[in-house]
């Protein structure tokens, strides 16, 4: 089932503004020298498949869908020749829900999911979605462009964590690799709570010989900055790995101090892989990620 406008991540108004602010700084970096990144003979046509929103309605296969009696409305589906696409992957594990004062840390993820679909949209660039959830990686959008495209992007994802992802999956692995069809740009936005960090940033790592791969670390201190308690014993359930643990108030206390050390620890060893990390607070995911994404381009020309 659905969530309602009132329990979305991000709403259509805030998509509006991060928006705003994508073309205002996209445009400020491009300053007019931006080309199409479309080359070749243009579209081809690759099949038929139920209409989603976002799609353009002149796709539509109104003959087709009419021997359906229009149950389900069928798109035809084209396939761009580009010589850029961007593959997000997105962390939607269970610790993604965590969060304090209203603010999980899903929401964050989810703003920064929408920035950089958009700002791929801005560049004409292809771009997809992919989740990541322990050892599952399930492909739920694939690459087109678009700014239809881009919002379906970041509303797919808050869906893929309030409904049963599997009807989402149009292709899933236990590894990246396995879902890449093309060489691409893959922001890897994580919060880096699981119990072996190490593993996912090797298998980025991996990637990053055939594709340009780097990490969004969200920095999520703030979803343990919790009140303080009497002096007294807490315990405490992981939501990832199920256990249960009491804490000291002392230690409940340090718990966003250890968040950070943890953090910091993972930004480490990514570099140590050979990864480019951007870190992101919640409020500022637009500003770091548009000036990042631009410097970035920059290098690979």
């Amino acid at each position: 089932m659905n969530s309602t406008p009132e329990d979305r991540l991000v709403s259509w108004e805030e998509i509006q503004d991060i928006e705003l602010v994508v073309l205002r700084r996209m445009k400020e970096f491009a300053m007019g020298s931006h080309k199409s990144v479309f080359q070749g003979a243009g579209f081809d046509l690759v099949g038929l498949r139920e209409w989603e929103p976002g799609d353009r309605v002149a796709a539509i296969d109104w003959s087709q869908s009419s021997l359906n009696n229009f149950s389900p409305i069928l798109t035809r589906e084209f396939e761009q020749e580009s010589t850029a696409s961007v593959v997000i992957v997105a962390d939607s594990s269970l610790s993604t829900r965590c969060g304090a004062g209203g603010m999980p840390i899903a929401k964050v993820i989810a703003r920064t999911v929408a920035t950089l679909s958009l700002a791929a949209a801005f560049f004409q660039d292809l771009v997809g979605l992919v989740t990541m959830n322990g050892t599952e990686r399930r492909l739920v959008v694939p690459l087109r462009t678009g700014r239809n495209h881009a919002v379906h992007c970041a509303e797919i994802y808050q869906d893929c964590l309030s409904d049963d992802q599997t009807s989402r999956t149009l292709q899933q692995g236990t590894s990246l690799s396995g879902l890449l069809r093309k060489r691409s740009l893959i922001p890897v936005v994580t919060d880096c709570l699981t119990s072996d960090p190490k593993t996912v940033v090797r298998e980025c790592a991996a990637l990053s010989g055939l594709h340009d791969v780097f990490m969004v670390m969200i920095d999520c201190a703030f979803a343990f900055r919790l009140p303080r308690v009497s002096a007294g014993w807490v315990e405490a359930y992981d939501i990832e790995s199920g256990a249960s643990r009491v804490f000291s108030s002392e230690e409940v206390e340090e718990f966003e101090r250890t968040v950070e050390s943890w953090q910091d620890e993972s930004v480490e060893f990514c570099r140590e892989c050979g990864l480019d990390v951007v870190r992101v607070k919640p409020g500022e995911e637009h500003q770091a990620l548009a000036a990042f994404l631009n410097s970035r381009r920059a290098q690979k020309r």
